[in-house]
């Protein structure tokens, strides 16, 4: 509405107040459009164009209201052009509301407002979900390694969620534990059987351990034994049935034939899963999740056994027997049950109540229930020597059992009909096993070799002597390494002494055809043999092929007995195995064969050239290897041919007289010279010649065994 006096209406005076503020932010912003000419409508103009505001006092004007600010004229009534932004031109007061100088923001200013700060947009990465659970594995890890709380690291997992990235744990588990001690090793197989299926299902338990096995490569870079170690846990995650043993065959399908996943699958397949009782050795390998030697389970077994014959308390000893968490162990249960059973008769009902029970519960199986019987039947004999009617006691429980449905009836066809272990030692060898066992007891209290040696002598039976080498051996692997090293050092003596090398092959025939069963007991038997094998051929008591010759005189089915050969033969080709193997339980002599022969030679040097008898005796005697001694023999006989000094004579007759070198030490040593002779004679043109004199010479003093013939005569 428009007055007619050309006074503005109260619309009209609202909408001049607001046209400042609005040409204040067209102006400012950078589209804004400029006047291209005089007559140009600008877009502050436009906002109140439908409002014809007239001038006052009726005067001329081609503009209305505030549109005057957009057109300027000079003094000389021409149009001018206009600054840009509508600012002005020279001599104008400029842009509207403007003022003096450039506005900035003090932060010193007292009124300083963070707020009006121009936003400045900062560019930030984008979290890789991950990543970030990679992050948080690895404290949970590291967490459970220094705990040990299972419980809390299987919460832990649960909270952290991401179940999708589950295979990442198993392999991020399993590669950290790859590169720290066996507790941790163990730690790692523990919970990751107590994760399947609660919280990481089967396929990403395969998923994971996939992963590992494609990255073998690049572990190995850091890991140098990543291959055994890898494998190892792939054999304990099938024997704790939390891998399938399908995934082995799936995997290698897969994997390129040249890289180490392969090598991973088959040390796992053909070492681990393959051996006999690879279950109990995979268990143990790296302490056993129960965290308790062999012996122990043994004590805890005779504990919770005598206590429920006490108590009776059926119920409780199932639990027990439940709580030692070693059932591939639970043959041992059943062996120390019977034993109890026929020593204290009055308590054989509650042994075959308990028995029976745990059968039918299924807390001991089929397989350990027979082996466990086998076991008693296989010791009955030496049972019987402090339990006169054991055979018959066992007989009666055999049928027993059988009859009642806890015991397989197969166990008949393996043991013999009458639960008896086929081919029964006669009387003699009865008599003969018990007495060398004495005898070996004392041996390892004593450590007195000459004196076993007499008592061998005094039993006058040398054809058992394959015998005798089972038993010592046996014996051994089931103490420490003290008396291991003690059987390796007596085997050297008996060779020189009174056992022959075919005594000496047929007793190890005889340890390796029962190997499966020592391990029952021992569970790293087959190893032990090994070096038991590997020592005798270091310490000359073997010749490297009489381990072909013991491997051909296993029996087809024998397959656990060829992989300790192989083993034996294994640990002979390693770089400096004659070290490592003389070393391999302390060393009884702490001399490395090659240091000792080093010994020999300067001691025979420096009597050589001294001549002092005494002081080079002195000097054999502290090298402290009298099994070692053929070698001074070849020796000092060698050297007496190159400087052609018989003063050698002379020492080799004060050793013999002394008891130092024995007429079997004697005689091996003229034997290698013997052996070795068409060889030496290339150095020595005329050591045919000397040989047959030193011979002559030591038979005439009694040096040798009257078997020693000539060269000539093998």
């Amino acid at each position: 509405m428009e007055s007619s006096e050309g006074f503005l209406t109260e619309q009209q005076r609202e909408m001049l107040d607001i046209a400042p503020q609005n040409v204040e932010v067209l102006s400012s912003s950078p589209k804004s459009p400029t006047l291209k000419s005089p007559g140009a409508k600008s877009s502050s103009s436009f906002l109140i164009s439908e409002h014809h505001v007239k001038a006052p006092g009726g005067g001329k004007a081609s503009t209305a209201g505030i549109a005057v600010r957009h057109v300027r004229r000079s003094h000389s009534g021409k149009h001018i052009r206009v600054k840009k932004d509508g600012a002005g031109g020279k001599g104008t007061w400029g842009k509207l509301l403007d003022t003096d100088g450039e506005s900035h923001l003090d932060k010193n200013d007292p009124n300083y407002d963070s707020g009006e700060e121009p936003y400045e947009l900062v560019g930030t990465a984008v979290s890789d979900p991950l990543d970030d659970y990679k992050k948080s594995v690895v404290s949970i890890i590291e967490e459970y390694f220094s705990t040990g709380d299972v419980e809390l690291a299987a919460s832990d997992l649960k909270e952290l969620g991401s179940t999708e990235y589950h295979p990442y744990f198993i392999k991020r588990l399993v590669s950290m534990a790859m590169d720290r001690h066996d507790k941790e090793k163990e730690m790692t197989s523990v919970l990751l059987s107590t994760l399947y299926a609660d919280v990481i299902n089967p396929t990403q338990i395969s998923q994971g351990f996939f992963m590992l096995v494609e990255s073998a490569d690049d572990l190995a870079v850091d890991i140098p034994d990543t291959v055994d170690i890898l494998a190892l846990f792939i054999a304990r995650a099938v024997v704790d049935d939390i891998l399938p043993p399908a995934f082995i065959a799936r995997a290698r399908k897969t994997l390129p034939e040249s890289s180490k996943g392969i090598q991973v699958l088959q040390t796992a397949e053909k070492s681990y899963l393959s051996a006999p009782h690879h279950a109990e050795l995979v268990e143990r390998r790296w302490g056993g999740s129960t965290q308790f030697t062999v012996e122990d389970v043994k004590k805890r077994i005779a504990e919770l056994l005598r206590e429920y014959v006490e108590s009776g308390d059926i119920v409780e000893a199932c639990r027990c027997i439940r709580q030692l968490e070693v059932p591939f162990f639970y043959h041992e249960v059943v062996k120390r049950a019977l034993v109890l059973a026929m020593e204290m008769q009055s308590a054989e009902p509650l042994i075959l109540k308990l028995l029976k029970e745990a059968a039918e519960e299924g807390l001991i199986s089929s397989s350990q229930m027979v082996k466990g019987f086998s076991r008693m039947a296989e010791s009955i004999d030496d049972l019987s020597l402090d339990i006169p009617s054991a055979k018959t006691l066992f007989q009666l429980i055999v049928r027993r059992a059988i009859a009642e449905g806890w015991l397989d009836a197969s166990f008949l066809k393996a043991s013999g009909d009458d639960g008896q272990a086929n081919g029964p030692d006669d009387e003699k060898v009865k008599q003969y096993k018990k007495q060398i066992v004495n005898i070996i007891h004392e041996y390892f209290l004593s450590d007195d070799i000459p004196e076993l040696i007499r008592s061998l002598e005094d039993l006058g039976a040398p054809e058992y002597n394959p015998i005798f080498l089972k038993k010592l051996i046996t014996l051994a692997m089931d103490r420490k390494n003290k008396e291991k090293e003690m059987a390796s050092v007596l085997l050297s003596a008996l060779h020189i002494e009174i056992f022959s090398s075919e005594d000496i092959v047929n007793g190890f025939v005889m340890l390796l055809e029962s190997a499966e069963d020592t391990a029952l007991d021992i569970l790293d038997a087959s190893n032990e043999l090994a070096l038991f094998l590997a020592r005798a051929v270091i310490d000359d008591v073997l010749a490297p092929l009489n381990l072909e010759e013991i491997s051909n005189k296993l029996p087809p089915n024998c397959s656990s007995g060829a992989e300790t050969v192989c083993t034996a033969q294994s640990l002979l080709s390693a770089r400096h195995a004659g070290e490592r193997i003389l070393r391999c339980w302390g060393g009884g002599t702490g001399w490395a064969v090659e240091d000792a022969k080093d010994k020999i030679q300067k001691l025979l040097e420096e009597f050589e050239s001294s001549g002092v008898l005494s002081e080079a005796c002195q000097c054999i005697r502290d090298l402290g290897m009298p099994f070692f001694n053929h070698e001074v023999v070849k020796k000092a006989l060698v050297m007496a041919m190159e400087k052609k000094n018989d003063r050698m004579l002379d020492l080799l007759q004060a050793c013999f007289n002394e008891g130092l070198i024995t007429i079997n030490q004697m005689t091996k040593g003229f034997g290698r010279i013997k052996d070795g002779l068409e060889d030496l004679a290339l150095d020595i043109p005329n050591a045919r010649d000397k040989f047959t004199f030193y011979l002559e010479y030591a038979k005439e003093r009694g040096w040798l065994l009257p078997s020693f013939g000539l060269p000539g005569a093998s």
